[in-house]
C-alpha cells in the first residue's frame, strides 16, 4: 500500500504514520465495526468522488444496525472524505472510512465503548488486474441472512470473505464465487455478479447479498441503453451456460469473468454487453457523460 500524507481521524488530520488505535479496541476483537470502499476519479475538472452520497448514507445504515452513533453528522463525513482528498493532493485513488468501537470496555456488548471514525485515502489500481478473471466456486457457504444483516457493510462480515478468497487464491484462480445456503449464486468475497444471456441482464436479488452501490449503478445504466434487467435468483448451471459474466464493486469495478470452475463463459471475455457496460461505466466516472453528472462529487 502507498502511503499518502494525512488521515482523517475523529475530525482531525492525522500524519499517516500517527493514526494509530489501543490493542484492546473493541472493534479489533468482536469485529463490530462498518467502513466503506469509494473509489475518486481524474476528470477535466479535477478529482470527482463516485456516488459519495450513497457511500455515506450506507455507512450510517450500517452502524445503525450495530447501535452505533457515529459522532459526526453525514455532511461533516461527506466535507471530511472531500478535504482529505484535496489535502493530500491525490488525482485518482481509493477512499476508506471506518467506524469502529475503540478502547474502554471488553465484553461483547458494545454499548458504552467509544465511537471512532477515520478515513484514509491513497492510490489504488484494479483490484482484480485488467483482464478477465478465472473464478472458482467457493467451498464456503456465503453468510445466512438470519445470522446477521447481509445488506450492511460490517468488518466481521469479511472473515467470510477471507476463507474464500484464500481458498481460490492457493487452487490457483484470481477470485472466488460464493454460493448463499441455498446452493444458488451469492456474490463474490467483495463484488457482486452478473450475468448475460440471450440479451438480458441477469443479477441475484437483494436479501442474501450486500447492496453493491457499483451494482445498482450497472443496473440503472443498462436499463438506460435498453438492456433488460432482471434480479432473480441464479444458479451454477445458469453461470455455467452463460453469455457473459462479469462482477461489479468499488475495488473491481466491472470485470469480466473468463471462467467458472475452468468452464469457459460464452465466445469471449469481456463479451459485447460487459465491454458496452464497461465503456460506459468509465465514461460516467472520469465525468464524460453528462447525464450522470449527479453521480460525481468534485473537489472543489
Amino acid at each position: 500500500m502507498e502511503k499518502t500524507e494525512f488521515i482523517w481521524f475523529d475530525g482531525k488530520l492525522l500524519p499517516w504514520d500517527e493514526a494509530k488505535i489501543h490493542v484492546l479496541s473493541h472493534t479489533l476483537h468482536y469485529g463490530a465495526g462498518v467502513f466503506e470502499g469509494i473509489r475518486f476519479y481524474e476528470t477535466e475538472e479535477g478529482p470527482a468522488v463516485f456516488r459519495l452520497k450513497e457511500h455515506i448514507e450506507r455507512l450510517y445504515y450500517s452502524a445503525g444496525v450495530l447501535r452505533m452513533r457515529i459522532p459526526f453528522s453525514k455532511e461533516e463525513f461527506i466535507q471530511a472524505v472531500k478535504e482529505l482528498v484535496k489535502v493530500n493532493k491525490l488525482k485518482s485513488g481509493y477512499i476508506r472510512p471506518i467506524c469502529f468501537f475503540g478502547y474502554g470496555k471488553m465484553g461483547l456488548n458494545p454499548e458504552g465503548a467509544p465511537v471512532r471514525c477515520a478515513i484514509a485515502v491513497w492510490p489504488w489500481g484494479k483490484y482484480l488486474g485488467e483482464g478477465a478473471v478465472r473464478v472458482k466456486t467457493s467451498s464456503y457457504t456465503r453468510i445466512h441472512p438470519k445470522t446477521t444483516k447481509a445488506d450492511a457493510k460490517i468488518c466481521g462480515h469479511y472473515v467470510n470473505s477471507i476463507f474464500a478468497s484464500i481458498e481460490a487464491k492457493e487452487a490457483g484462480y484470481d477470485e472466488a464465487l460464493l454460493l448463499d445456503y441455498m446452493g444458488n449464486v451469492a456474490e463474490g468475497p467483495g463484488e457482486n455478479i452478473f450475468i448475460v444471456k440471450s440479451n438480458t441482464l441477469m443479477t441475484p436479488p437483494l436479501g442474501m447479498i450486500l447492496s453493491g452501490i457499483t451494482r445498482s449503478s450497472v443496473i440503472q445504466l443498462a436499463r438506460d441503453q435498453g438492456i433488460n434487467v432482471e434480479e432473480k435468483v441464479i444458479t451454477l448451471d445458469d453461470i455455467y451456460s452463460a453469455d457473459e459474466a462479469f462482477f461489479t464493486g468499488t475495488a473491481a469495478e466491472i470485470t469480466a469473468i473468463e471462467s467458472l470452475d475452468d468452464k469457459k463463459i460464452g465466445e469471449e471475455a469481456p463479451g459485447p454487453i460487459t465491454s458496452n457496460l464497461r465503456d460506459l461505466f468509465l465514461n460516467v466516472v472520469n465525468g464524460r457523460d453528462e447525464r450522470y453528472r449527479a453521480w460525481l462529487t468534485y473537489i472543489d
